[in-house]
């Protein structure tokens, strides 16, 4: 009697499972209701806190995806939304699965090469930069550097890198929103990395941050700070750059007047350890071009970060750009606070960098399929 209430057939009567399938025609329809009123009661919310269990499964350009890259396209500006809210798009969008858009890459690529020209104009070369040439410092605008032949043969004969040479780059930013994110193997398989500042790559952080570093940024006053402009021990130094194997190094030695004579100590220095190294130095010109760009885009800051430059480069240099450890927030997207750096906590000059508009920037173009912006945990 109980297995004829409950549905199921009797094997003595011959009849089918009409009851079984008749109990799963209720359960459907009592769920389907009962979701259309958790619809109707909390709006999008249900749907977005049912998708969150489905990281990465939806594609691309499915209706579901279109209307969530939808909601962060409607953000014009940063202050349109609380940051709450724009983090709560943001986890929205990690179901689904980026995709390059082939379309919104080239002409934004087209619109760099208009601009700044990084195959041809992102270091000093001499190529760009002929013996005798007058050179403009970047923010300096009075002051002008003489190319002598000694400076002119400090650079290389032209640019090492051409447009689009390589297919995967990955350019790794500082932020604590990279701890714990056991990303390092897929850094590491990128074909061309770029890293900020010569952050440390060692076994305590290498499951994060990978070791793979093609061209690595020097701010200036790194060197001033912490090795005393290499006036004195300048081994120290050359032991930190060994963490980098054989990357090239790059540094905006054309900035201000201060920063030339500590930039050139360094070349000097590999020079005189014999270091195979490239050392390159950021055309003052192609980094004022690349200001400007940005002030277009709302990026309005005294300086533009170094991640930022390097990932307008790397957009020109490579098919496709993914970057890792980008993130302007005291928070990570689900609201748990973070350290600024992956390696500690000292917070930058305030007002200098436009961080938020930065990070807010790489958000519409993840959206708009033009780089691939990580912000969880690898697989």
């Amino acid at each position: 009697m109980l297995r004829r209430r409950m549905g199921y057939a009797d094997p003595s009567s011959g009849k089918d499972i009409l009851g079984n399938r008749s109990l799963c025609f209720i359960f459907i329809c009592a769920f389907g209701l009962v979701t259309l009123l958790q619809q109707i009661l909390y709006g999008k919310n249900y749907i977005k806190r049912y998708l969150e269990n489905y990281d990465g499964s939806f594609e691309y350009n499915s209706t579901t995806c279109r209307e969530l890259r939808q909601e962060i396209m409607d953000v014009k500006v940063l202050t349109m939304v609380k940051t709450s809210e724009l983090f709560e798009r943001w986890r929205n969008l990690q179901v689904c699965r980026w995709e390059q858009s082939k379309e919104e890459t080239s002409n934004f690529k087209m619109s760099l090469s208009r601009c700044c020209n990084a195959p041809s104009f992102l270091f000093t070369t001499k190529r760009n930069t002929p013996a005798g040439t007058k050179l403009r410092y970047e923010v300096d605008t009075s002051g002008i550097l003489p190319i002598t032949t000694e400076v002119f043969k400090m650079f290389p004969d032209d640019m090492p890198y051409s447009k689009s040479q390589y297919k995967k780059c990955a350019v790794i930013g500082n932020g604590g929103i990279i701890k714990n994110s056991k990303c390092g193997k897929e850094i590491d398989s990128a074909d061309f990395v770029f890293r900020c500042n010569i952050p440390p790559i060692n076994e305590k952080y290498s499951a994060d941050v990978g070791t793979k570093t093609d061209l690595v940024t020097i701010n200036p006053s790194i060197i001033t700070e912490r090795f005393q402009k290499l006036e004195k021990w300048r081994r120290p130094f050359y032991e930190v750059l060994q963490n980098y194997e054989n990357s090239s190094v790059v540094l905006p030695a054309f900035y201000n007047t201060r920063n030339t004579d500590v930039s050139f100590r360094v070349k000097y220095m590999l020079d005189d350890f014999d270091s195979q190294r490239g050392v390159f130095f950021f055309h003052p010109q192609y980094l004022l071009n690349v200001q400007r760009f940005w002030a277009v885009q709302g990026v309005r800051a005294k300086r533009l970060s170094s991640g930022l430059m390097l990932v307008t480069a790397a957009l020109e240099m490579c098919e496709e750009v993914h970057l890792y450890g980008f993130w302007a927030f005291p928070m990570n997207p689900s609201g748990i606070f973070i350290t600024h750096h992956y390696y500690d906590n000292v917070k930058p000059r305030p007002g200098f960098h436009a961080m938020p508009h930065e990070i807010f920037n790489f958000i519409h173009m993840h959206t708009r399929g033009i780089i691939n912006v990580h912000t969880g945990q690898c697989t």
